[in-house]
């Protein structure tokens, strides 16, 4: 019989996807046959699994983290905001249509439970272990009557559950005692043990609170997890990008544009681990400043963000910057570097059609009534145009691999495709070319691109001797860091808190 337990927070980013990942992580090094599961997830940062559905990005981390494929059934239930209280409603793994708060907690409520309940039975068939997230805070008393993401799946899935909370937030205790205080007595018995994330200091000043936490809860303190700043794993949400510290003064520095609505920013992880290599994130109002390339990253509107960076000024300093140095767009970035986005059933905002920066000759349309979601791959062909031509000319014919998340198609005018497609959608329905390339400009719908390390040691490279620095190869930094990351949070978990409470709570 599988065996859950779950983890819950006292507010969002309390360090839930992380414990969920390292307890995947140290049960499966235990032999067990282990899956995440959060049966509702708002998020911007998706993925696409093997079966074409999107999941939430920390769903994924924390399937790699229990070494198992990622499936539409770790995270059946997926909100992605776009504005004005509404979102896309993703039920396992399709798009169902956007709808507001209202609509779809009185339409679509049932609907939702249903599939929760089916893919955790599916995920119970295949795994031993399921280690459960929340979402938010149990707390939330005003919807408790709404809940399908905390103690409603605790009960459902007969879960222990372990409340973990964020030192850093300040008030760590009254949040832990505020939760137990307001859970009524059903919802309390689920809650068996607490945990204190993200300490700094001398574990001594902090005892004779949790002390008191043990008293007022009746249940025990775990242990209490410190802040390890060697810690490099993906963020989930873009609220992160606010107090995420990026690394500065480094010989390469990469421009990321802070979009307004900017979605799937995972696409940039990769660079961080690379140690001569800073990320500065740019907002539509700042100077570009000395960057050495830009990266115009995926949106969740593609038409809103185009019309903020000329109402700020923004395009015309990237327009100016192009001359320079390389420009790139990922998804959205790339229907905004092109001539138009016509939505002239403003199916993407109330703008419309509106012009793009005009540094790729080619033509977006937002007319489809379903959206492309699938794992994709391609060759890098030897007849680029522009920078891309000179930047890739030593790995052409070369496999990549990412996954599209897109509504708008694109047609190449004058520029050339940048990949061809072996399997995927790519820029249209003829499903044969994806991406563009002319100019200092080239991009692509393919997330994860420069997750392909050759195609990012290519472009990193380029940017190197362009500065009269030396190229480098070896070793993927992304893929040895990454691993090592997981590896680390379950050392840390292993060596901080109890976990023969935590054996007991998952299987007795």
């Amino acid at each position: 019989m599988t065996k859950c337990i779950m983890v819950q927070g006292t507010s969002s980013n309390a360090g839930k996807s992380m414990l969920v990942a390292a307890l995947c992580r140290i049960y499966k090094n235990r032999g067990y046959k282990v899956a995440p599961f959060k049966s509702q997830n708002m998020s911007l940062n998706s993925y696409t699994t093997k079966e074409n559905g999107e999941i939430g990005i920390a769903q994924m981390l924390q399937a790699e983290a229990a070494m198992t494929e990622p499936s539409i059934h770790m995270n059946p239930i997926l909100l992605k905001p776009k504005g004005d209280f509404t979102s896309n409603v993703i039920i396992q793994g399709k798009s169902i249509g956007d709808m507001d708060f209202y609509e779809y907690q009185n339409k679509y409520r049932k609907t939702a439970l249903k599939a929760i309940h089916e893919s955790f039975d599916i995920l119970s068939d295949k795994y031993d272990v399921i280690i459960i997230e929340g979402a938010g805070s149990p707390a939330e008393i005003n919807m408790r009557k709404q809940d399908i993401a905390n103690m409603e799946i605790a009960h459902m899935a007969d879960a222990n559950v372990i409340l973990i909370a964020d030192i850093e937030m300040g008030g760590v205790f009254a949040a832990i005692a505020g939760t137990y205080v307001l859970l009524d007595d059903y919802d309390r018995s689920r809650l068996k043990a607490t945990v204190i994330n993200k300490f700094r200091g001398n574990l001594d000043i902090l005892k004779p609170g949790l002390d008191r936490i043990e008293e007022i809860t009746g249940e025990p303190v775990l242990g209490v997890l410190p802040y390890d700043e060697t810690l490099k794993l993906p963020e989930e949400d873009s609220a992160s990008l606010t107090t995420h510290e990026f690394a500065q003064n480094k010989d390469i520095t990469i421009g990321v544009i802070r979009l307004p609505k900017i979605a799937n920013f995972t696409d940039i992880d990769p660079f961080e681990y690379e140690e001569d290599v800073a990320l500065k994130m740019i907002g539509i109002n700042d100077e570009i400043g000395d960057v050495d390339a830009i990266i115009i990253p995926g949106t969740r509107n593609s038409t809103e963000d185009m019309f903020a960076l000329r109402e700020s000024g923004m395009a015309d300093k990237i327009i100016e910057k192009s001359k320079e140095i390389p420009v790139i767009g990922i998804c959205g970035g790339l229907q905004i570097l092109g001539n138009v986005i016509y939505d002239d059933e403003k199916r993407e905002s109330k703008h419309g059609t509106i012009k793009g920066l005009g540094l790729l000759d080619i033509e977006s349309t937002f007319s489809r009534k379903d959206k492309i979601v699938t794992q994709s791959t391609a060759t890098i062909p030897n007849n680029l145009n522009g920078i891309a031509g000179e930047i890739f000319k030593n790995i052409t014919g070369e496999v990549v691999s990412g996954y599209e998340i897109h509504e708008g198609t694109t047609e190449l005018i004058k520029s050339t495709n940048l990949l061809n497609i072996k399997k995927g959608q790519g820029n249209n329905d003829k499903g044969k070319i994806d991406g563009a390339s002319n100019g200092n400009s080239f991009a692509t719908y393919f997330h994860g691109i420069f997750h392909n390390y050759n195609f990012r040691r290519e472009f990193l490279n380029y940017l190197r001797v362009k500065k009269g620095l030396e190229a480098k190869n070896g070793e993927d930094p992304y893929e040895t860091q990454k691993d090592y990351s997981l590896n680390r949070l379950a050392e840390i978990v292993e060596k901080h808190l109890d976990m023969d409470i935590i054996d007991k709570l998952l299987f007795n």
